[in-house]
């Protein structure tokens, strides 16, 4: 699962990084839970790709209310292609969540300790991750034809790699650079098409160290909370 992550990048970041040609502006944030606005890059049906703001927990387009958005914060990768509130998204509104790095769980006989996962940046050309994402566009039914539509997302999650497993069995679908263009190509609606970057990631991209309890807490927040352990007081 993801249940908290980080965005601790300039915005402009995503212009250069991720060739957007437009970004919404958005803080720096520690400690991002469900529910909050987060930034997504996607391509447009004109061609362009933009970061925009969009809430995580996916609505989809023929919810009755809002309140479904609260359990689809993740979408597990294993029949995503059959479920009913992905199946549509996964072929036609695929997109890109930028992070700093994610947080997750491990069990121990203390109770669960938060690990902080982020990249190595081994290679020098992959500062951030680049969750793979679903959105959607939903407006209540009968809403006016100029109402505005709420923009909301959700990241894959898929099987641990090796780095991952002593921590948590479960860790965000992330693409490496080569593959964003594939994996956003809005005319690419063949499923089967896109095995191929449905795949853990690298363990090699990734380093974790354990983190302070405090982030347990969503509203906790700064740069304190990603700092090993032993440095927290």
């Amino acid at each position: 699962m993801c249940g908290r992550y980080v965005v601790a990048y300039d915005p402009n970041t995503l212009i250069s990084g991720f060739s957007v040609v437009r970004v919404t502006p958005f803080p720096k944030r520690w400690n991002v839970a469900p529910m909050s606005m987060v930034p997504v890059v996607h391509d447009t049906k004109e061609g362009d790709r933009i970061a925009a703001l969009m809430r995580w927990g996916l609505l989809p387009h023929w919810a009755s209310d809002e309140k479904l958005a609260a359990k689809l914060n993740n979408a597990r990768l294993e029949g995503l292609a059959g479920k009913p509130s992905f199946r549509q998204a996964l072929r036609r509104r695929r997109c890109l969540l930028p992070a700093s790095g994610f947080y997750e769980w491990q069990a121990t006989p203390s109770g669960k300790q938060p690990w902080y996962i982020s990249p190595s940046n081994a290679d020098g050309r992959e500062p951030l991750f680049a969750f793979a994402g679903l959105f959607e566009a939903w407006r209540p039914a009968g809403a006016a034809v100029d109402a505005d539509w709420l923009l909301t997302c959700c990241i894959i999650t898929t099987a641990a790699n090796a780095l991952m497993v002593p921590i948590h069995d479960r860790m965000p679908l992330i693409v490496p650079r080569e593959q964003w263009d594939a994996w956003l190509n809005r005319e690419q609606q063949d499923v089967a098409a896109l095995a191929p970057l449905l795949v853990p990631t690298d363990p090699a991209r990734l380093q974790a160290w354990p983190v302070s309890r405090s982030v347990n807490r969503s509203s906790s927040e700064g740069e304190a909370l990603i700092e090993p352990l032993h440095q927290v007081g």
